[in-house]
């Protein structure tokens, strides 16, 4: 059996990977505190708090040793906006800790499987953010970081049948955007202005670009971020 695990799985663009993932015919281990609303015979949750090294060390390594793990999506993250002047260590180690912690530590526990496999497809969830946004110092830091993980781990196995790759969503309509930007109020009219193809992305979207390059055709393209933006990383706007 295959399984892929993917992290922050309980909503948003986590939830859609997840979907499709199982829609695909993969075992999905979803890591995440809280319970998924996602129901499915073959989705397994594994509750972790990923800001916390130790505890998503251990939950990686038990996962590890009871399934083979050939795709890993890190998909959790934290945002914590704030001017530049504004932002704080504390947030930044939050931030690093779910985001980067959790992707290297993670690697770290399935890597050794998909080398022995000889394949392994590992997608990093970064955003366009990483272009520079105001008020996203912290955020778009660590998603950039993210980014030179993705290039870095695709260099060191590459070799051993492994590609690892990121998408960089722009602005989606997930349950935190919508709360912040409602339908038909002026904040999200004018994020909808700076969107080359009109419209604000949805979590399929997303999901879409990640399918795609966790698949076994897909063997060819690695170290890449692939935006998934409609557009905005060429106005400079728009970041989620």
């Amino acid at each position: 059996m295959e399984y892929a695990v993917v992290t922050g799985a309980s909503a948003g663009i986590g939830e859609a990977v997840a979907r499709r993932l199982l829609e695909r015919g993969l075992n999905v281990i979803a890591l995440q505190r809280g319970e998924p609303r996602l129901r499915h015979p073959g989705l397994i949750h594994r509750s972790v708090d990923l800001s916390d090294p130790q505890a998503t060390r251990e939950v990686a390594k038990s996962i590890a040793a009871e399934f083979s793990v050939g795709y890993l999506v890190n998909n959790a993250g934290a945002n914590c906006p704030a001017l530049f002047e504004d932002a704080t260590i504390e947030e930044l180690r939050y931030v690093t800790d779910i985001t980067l912690g959790a992707a290297l530590v993670l690697g770290q526990a399935f890597v050794p499987a998909m080398r022995r496999a000889r394949f392994g497809r590992i997608v990093n969830i970064s955003s366009r953010a990483v272009l520079g946004k105001k008020g996203r110092t912290v955020y778009s830091s660590v998603k950039a970081g993210l980014i030179g993980m993705t290039r870095t781990l695709a260099i060191e196995v590459g070799r051993d049948g492994i590609t690892v790759n990121a998408v960089v969503p722009g602005p989606v309509a997930t349950e935190h955007f919508n709360r912040g930007h409602p339908h038909g109020s002026e904040q999200r009219k004018r994020v909808i202005q700076d969107i080359l193809v009109g419209r604000i992305g949805e979590p399929d979207d997303v999901a879409n670009a990640v399918d795609f390059l966790l698949a076994p055709a897909s063997g060819y393209i690695t170290g890449q971020s692939l935006f998934v933006c409609g557009g905005t990383s060429l106005t400079g706007t728009g970041g989620e």
